[in-house]
């Protein structure tokens, strides 16, 4: 069955969750973190598409980004994953999958519900305990 083509709106924030494969870590060490916030910007930077704001935790992360083209989400989103996949499995001597299948990613058609997606990542970053959260660069 093929998969479900993505709504992906020029201009219109996304909240963008993905997660470990099997709810498993996907971040082990602060450097982790590190690298893949260094990673983020760059490739977001290529293919113009904003980020507002972001939370790593230790199984999933979470991104409030905008694409400035359509299609723009999924073309971060794949380099991305594996810029950083290759990392994590050459630091950690593994092999196979990070990540839980495709991301997740719905739109954020309002002002009000983009507050709430901001309000949902921090209170959901303070549940959790431990995690890298901040504004992002657009």
């Amino acid at each position: 069955m093929p998969r479900q083509p993505r709504l992906d709106l020029a201009g219109v924030p996304q909240h963008v969750v993905q997660r470990g494969n099997d709810r498993q870590p996907c971040f082990f060490q602060d450097v982790d973190h590190v690298r893949y916030l260094d990673e983020l910007p760059e490739v977001c930077l290529r293919e113009k598409c904003a980020v507002h704001a972001y939370v790593l935790i230790t199984n999933h992360v979470h991104l409030l980004m905008t694409p400035s083209t359509q299609g723009q989400v999924a073309r971060v989103m794949q380099p991305l994953g594996r810029r950083y996949v290759r990392y994590v499995n050459g630091r950690y001597r593994r092999t196979g999958t990070l990540w839980e299948g495709r991301y997740k990613a719905c739109l954020v058609d309002s002002e009000t519900y983009r507050l709430r997606c901001y309000r949902y990542m921090k209170t959901g970053s303070v549940r959790v305990g431990p995690s890298f959260c901040g504004r992002g660069h657009g």
